[in-house]
């Protein structure tokens, strides 16, 4: 599970053998997430009431080319 950032806590992630779409998770204590990033999109979440949610949108809002860049150094070099 590389880790890409870790912001407020909250650390995105890939799962080594992750599949398009293009998307990232996130984790928090014991919450968890899943966005899509072409659009960026919820996809699912356990935990994260809708404040937390928000701010992790705007995380990634913040970050999506280095998101975007990562999960493609990591998917497209294998």
């Amino acid at each position: 599970m590389p880790t890409v950032i870790v912001i407020k806590g909250y650390r995105f992630f890939f799962y080594s053998n992750d599949h398009d779409p293009v998307h990232i998770h996130i984790e928090k204590d014991n919450k968890t997430a899943k966005y899509n990033l072409y659009p960026i999109e919820l996809v699912k979440s356990k935990g994260f009431n809708a404040s937390e949610l928000k701010t992790i949108g705007i995380i990634i809002e913040n970050n999506i080319e280095f998101l975007k860049e990562k999960w493609n150094e990591y998917f497209n070099d294998k």
